[in-house]
């Protein structure tokens, strides 16, 4: 098995990817200032965007959660991924030849992560599957394809193909190419029994991508009559790359277009994402084989930018029949998690997008998202439907069964706009429906009820509140303190030798001190390259301290355009008066509890150092007064 890669070549992973890159393949960014970016942060949920990444410096930090680190730290945490795995991940997609130190040579399949040939196995058998739909035994694959309006510009936009029948073509043709049975296996291409079989056999296949374009994993569609599995499609079984409540398919063609539109269309099948995207409406995506939850809305709100500031719209298809309806109640439920405006489109003839098209053309694909109904509205009025509204009692039914709805809805501000149009809906007064809405929260807020687990915490692990360990970047006491350091991480090159007299105890603060010694162990500002950032946090083990490493390597300094000498001199000279300040309070101190006459010559020695720390102090302010 091979050793630790190589420490240059890591750095190349580092250069090579680009930190604004890889971030957008997952969230949508936009321009901060500065020369750095900023987005709705991946790790926690928030409406107001905390999430800043600078590229000149490859690092990345969450003012909500504390986040940070580098381009490799962002895809581990995002994807789960060890740190060799990380990798060997980027370096595959940046074209960096890893070196290991056994072995100048690439790292066998046989140890180390699992990504890269997982990832490589579906890439090969997604070829494989694409070949095939050209021959003569997929002839009604081709078929069903041209039924529903595909032709083969369009399979092959969307690499769609066909898996043979045999049972262990695809596991002969990869072992072929030389993956183990354990990597077939853990891929989900390949199942396990007796023997080794192929998990698809003679179905209609999509590749399901990830957002930066890897092929995860597969939707398998029957075609076949005598098919021995009834279920119409198959999906991929969860695997250490594929995990179907976190997918979304089309995420790689659409992922652009959501973020140029602020728009995200949610379809129900790959056929309905395939439509959609040739009649003009580039921004569908699908579930795959699950309904649309708390994972699948966090990926479509970091693509949107979706915050208080900057509202995206998110556009579900639903079938007009009770499934579609049931649908739009379970989106209607996750609908807090958007701040932007949530809408259904739902085709009066109950015709899905990809029937639309195929019966009506391209313009009736982009006239039902056109058409959408904004979500409250349509869920509201399925519920009121049920009732008899000729009768009273109905509705009364009507309001309270819908007044419960409308107690969910966390945004308080819209609840009187909702009750008001919920009254028109039912023909009652609108001061009724107010206080039937009050009476349902009253209910639903009693003292048996016991608070619900927010979606943005369940099953994800706790980070540690860093407060009580890392200083508050607020505390006007240590301002100067961070500024000082915040130029020596992100300008090194303008502080230079000015910084030369600084030591660690100039910094008061643990964590600051911390900062600075592994400045000093990196070899000093003056030892700074373009990797200076990331070298720091080499530099220390606390996963606090790097954090507050990547968040002074991203916090604006309060200064319009790149600090000077007589800008950092400031800095540097009133630090050290601090300093000086502090040695003269000791000393004094120690000279109020020194007895002159017993203890006359520590007496006499003290005071001189305080005559000479005094006029130390006077010349340091100064030089802090003298820089503009």
């Amino acid at each position: 098995m091979a050793g630790r890669i190589r420490e240059d070549d890591i750095a190349e992973v580092r250069e090579r990817a680009r930190i604004d890159d890889v971030v957008s393949s997952y969230l949508t960014l936009r321009n901060a200032g500065g020369g750095s970016q900023k987005g709705l942060c991946p790790f926690h949920d928030e409406k107001t965007p905390s999430f800043q990444v600078t590229p000149s410096r490859g690092l990345y930090f969450c003012f909500g959660c504390q986040a940070g680190g580098d381009v490799i730290k962002f895809v581990m945490e995002m994807d789960g991924l060890g740190f060799t795995e990380t990798v060997e991940r980027l370096a595959d997609r940046f074209g960096v030849q890893l070196r290991y130190e056994e072995g100048d040579g690439p790292r066998p399949s046989g140890g180390g992560s699992q990504r890269p040939r997982l990832v490589a196995a579906h890439r090969d058998a997604e070829t494989y599957y694409r070949e095939l739909l050209g021959t003569p035994a997929a002839l009604q694959a081709r078929t069903f394809l041209d039924q529903r309006g595909f032709d083969q510009d369009a399979a092959e936009r969307f690499g769609v193909g066909f898996s043979p029948r045999g049972g262990e073509d695809l596991y002969r043709h990869l072992r072929g190419r030389g993956y183990t049975d354990t990597e077939l296996v853990s891929s989900g291409l390949v199942g396990q029994g007796r023997g080794h079989y192929d998990r698809f056999r003679g179905r209609l296949m999509w590749p399901i991508r990830d957002s930066s374009g890897d092929t995860i994993g597969f939707g398998a569609r029957r075609i076949f009559d005598d098919d021995r599995i009834e279920a119409k499609y198959l999906n991929t079984p969860e695997s250490p790359i594929y995990k179907k409540s976190q997918v979304l398919y089309g995420i790689d063609l659409a992922r652009r277009e959501i973020a140029r539109a602020s728009q995200a269309v949610i379809v129900e099948g790959y056929t309905d994402v395939m439509a959609c995207h040739l009649a003009g409406v580039p921004t569908a995506v699908a579930t795959c084989g699950t309904a649309f939850g708390d994972d699948h809305a966090r990926v479509v709100r970091r693509l949107l930018h979706d915050h208080d500031d900057f509202r995206g719209e998110v556009i579900f298809t639903f079938d007009g029949d009770a499934a579609g309806q049931k649908a739009a109640l379970r989106a209607f439920e996750g609908d807090q998690v958007f701040a932007g405006q949530t809408y259904v489109a739902v085709e009066p003839s109950g015709l899905d997008p990809c029937d639309l098209r195929l019966q009506q053309g391209d313009a009736s694909v982009r006239e039902l998202v056109a058409r959408r109904t904004p979500l409250y509205r349509f869920v509201l009025a399925n519920v009121v439907q049920r009732h008899d509204l000729d009768r009273a009692d109905g509705r009364v039914d009507a309001m309270r069964e819908a007044a419960k709805l409308v107690t969910a809805i966390r945004d308080r501000s819209k609840v009187d706009a909702f009750s008001r149009e919920l009254a028109g809906m039912i023909g009652i007064e609108p001061a009724d429906v107010q206080r039937a809405v009050r009476q349902a929260a009253a209910r639903a807020s009693g003292p048996a009820t016991q608070p619900a687990t927010q979606p943005a915490t369940a099953g994800r692990p706790t980070r540690p509140d860093p407060a009580t360990e890392l200083p508050d970047p607020r505390d006007p006491r240590l301002a100067l303190e961070r500024a000082t350091l915040k130029l020596a991480v992100q300008h090194p090159g303008a502080v230079g030798r000015i910084a030369d007299p600084l030591g660690p105890d100039d910094f008061t603060h643990g964590a600051y001190r911390a900062v600075w010694e592994a400045v000093a162990a990196a070899g000093g500002v003056r030892a700074a390259d373009a990797g200076w950032a990331t070298r720091l946090r080499d530099q220390v083990d606390d996963e606090r301290l790097k954090s507050l490493v990547a968040q002074l390597a991203v916090e604006p300094l309060r200064l319009t355009g790149d600090p000077g000498a007589a800008y950092v001199g400031q800095h540097v000279h009133r630090l050290r008066e601090l300093t000086a300040l502090r040695r003269i309070d000791d000393l004094k101190s120690k000279l109020q509890r020194t007895n002159p006459v017993e203890h006359a010559a520590d007496y006499n020695r003290m005071f001189g150092e305080l005559i000479a720390l005094e006029q130390h102090r006077r010349e340091l302010r100064e030089k802090a007064l003298a820089s503009p």
